[in-house]
């Protein structure tokens, strides 16, 4: 007597059905996809009257500078900005579409700026309701978790996101794969590990302006000249209530020291000897014939 097979459901639990397929291809000679280098320097951190970010401002592709002065802070709201590191395209991506999802549940409630409780996932929302907790970064560092976190790491956007609400100051990192932490002072990048040398051995509470912008500034540089991926100018985005101040190209450590005073010279390429315009003209078929019009 046979048995009659019956179709399970799969189980539960992690298949590593790939990793073997991944294997047996890399046996038969397939070479596995190479990662793509990227270099950036951001960092914030929290003083006495707010948040202070700092970016490089080199975009790279692969060993070629792409773009000398590229701005790497961007405006979320007008008391929010946010750093973003890793593949530009995904950093500007992923900014816009928070930004464009956030704008329309800001509301302004008794002439403080505050967050929408509805915009908040499930948790935060639960988090809302029985805390007095109602900043705006949470809200947007709740919309940068659930795309990342979608997305697996697919997404490479790396972000610190700063800003100043009724609460005080606050200061987040979103890294690829959706995990966000909340710090006095952060860095992120290929030159992070420069920068966070500095903030580990000079930061303190209660920095003033002048010490934090200074110490934001060493840090940048700090990943400018131990990484290859950072370099060029150093931005600034000093954020206080009520007010914000973006110091574009606040220091410039790579001035260009040297340039050829005979100027470039390229080579001759194929003339254009005959530029002919011919307009186009629409053809229209008139018909004869047909049936007379009645009087």
């Amino acid at each position: 007597m046979s048995k009659s097979t019956v179709d399970l459901p799969p189980k539960g639990g992690f298949s590593f059905d790939l990793c073997r397929r991944n294997d047996m291809l890399e046996k038969k000679g397939l070479k596995p996809q190479s990662f793509l280098k990227t270099g950036t320097t951001i960092v914030g951190l929290i003083f006495q009257d707010g948040v202070i970010l700092g970016a490089d401002t080199r975009a790279t592709e692969g060993p070629i500078v792409a773009d000398k002065n590229c701005e790497k802070i961007h405006y979320m709201a007008p008391n929010i900005y946010c750093c973003g590191a890793g593949t530009a395209a995904d950093t500007e991506a992923v900014t816009v579409e928070a930004f464009e999802n956030e704008k329309f549940v800001l509301y302004c409630r008794h002439g403080q700026l505050t967050a929408a409780i509805t915009s908040l996932p499930y948790r935060s929302r639960i988090k809302s309701c029985y805390s007095t907790d109602t900043s705006e970064e949470t809200s947007f560092q709740a919309e940068f978790h659930n795309f990342q976190l979608n997305y697996q790491g697919y997404v490479q956007a790396a972000l610190v996101l700063g800003g100043v609400d009724v609460t005080g100051p606050h200061l987040h990192t979103i890294y690829p794969h959706g995990s966000t932490d909340s710090l006095p002072f952060a860095t992120m990048g290929s030159g992070s590990l420069a920068a966070m040398s500095l903030f580990e051995s000079k930061y303190k509470e209660g920095l003033t302006r002048d010490e934090g912008i200074k110490l934001v500034v060493e840090a940048i540089c700090a990943g400018i000249f131990n990484d290859l991926g950072s370099g060029s100018n150093v931005d600034v985005c000093v954020i206080t209530k009520g007010h914000k101040d973006y110091l574009r190209n606040h220091l410039l450590p790579n001035p260009r020291t040297y340039v050829n005073p005979n100027g470039f010279t390229f080579p001759k390429k194929t003339e254009v000897l005959l530029t002919k315009i011919t307009p186009l003209k629409e053809k229209v078929e008139v018909i004869e014939g047909g049936d007379a019009m009645e009087e």
